[in-house]
């Protein structure tokens, strides 16, 4: 992946990250998005007070991206103001490898340095959609 391209992906980050509500925490992440296409889908945190119900930036991000018909995504890049490159929590992480398993993850902290690492070493021997068919062939038999 190009340095350029990293650098618009957390750009975007940081965009959605400014729009981020975190009246709770007062953590604002920003995510974005890159499908196979090259467009580019952000999402935000949205908590709310019944904790539970509060949504993650990268999964907003998902779902921007599948609402705009999008399935297959090459890089995610993940914002906070954290003193750490910032990365996705093991839910996030899940969804992202429902649609792609080899995704790249961009991971940002609040002074601009950045980490990258795949989803597949950061979800090690991940449970996906073959796993349910592996079991669904079990139970026929």
């Amino acid at each position: 992946m190009k340095k350029s391209d990293i650098g618009r992906l957390v750009a975007a980050a940081r965009a959605a990250q400014a729009r981020a509500y975190a009246p709770y925490s007062r953590f604002p992440v920003g995510a974005a998005l890159l499908a196979g296409d090259g467009t580019v889908h952000t999402g935000c945190n949205v908590e709310n007070a019944s904790y539970g119900l509060s949504c993650c930036a990268e999964r907003n991000a998902v779902a921007a991206a599948v609402l705009a018909g999008k399935r297959r995504f090459t890089a995610i890049a993940v914002a906070g103001n954290s003193q750490e490159p910032l990365a996705p929590c093991g839910a996030c992480r899940q969804v992202l490898r429902e649609f792609s398993p080899g995704i790249r993850v961009i991971m940002a902290d609040r002074a601009g340095r950045t980490r990258t690492a795949t989803l597949g070493r950061l979800l090690a021997n991940s449970f996906g959609p073959r796993s349910l068919a592996k079991v669904n062939n079990r139970s026929q038999r």
